[in-house]
């Protein structure tokens, strides 16, 4: 859920998705495990959350994939 309101906050795909923006921003292209390792030094999620995370960011055109299949940070 993006904003639950039965969970805590620390689990919803809105919060955890700052935390791989974050890990984004400072690379801009990053390999989605190479990005997974980032973003789990900052805040710990699960791989499904992850890739929640992900899905929710590209459907916002904030990040996107280029032809070598890495996670790419659109401006």
């Amino acid at each position: 859920m993006l904003l639950p309101d039965n969970i805590h906050p620390e689990q919803s795909i809105y919060y955890n998705g700052a935390f791989v923006l974050q890990a984004l921003r400072e690379h801009r292209v990053m390999d989605l495990l190479d990005l997974y390792m980032s973003t789990q030094m900052q805040q710990e999620m699960t791989m499904p959350v992850f890739v929640l995370c992900l899905d929710w960011l590209y459907l916002l055109n904030l990040v996107s994939l280029d032809e070598q299949g890495s996670v790419v940070l659109c401006s």
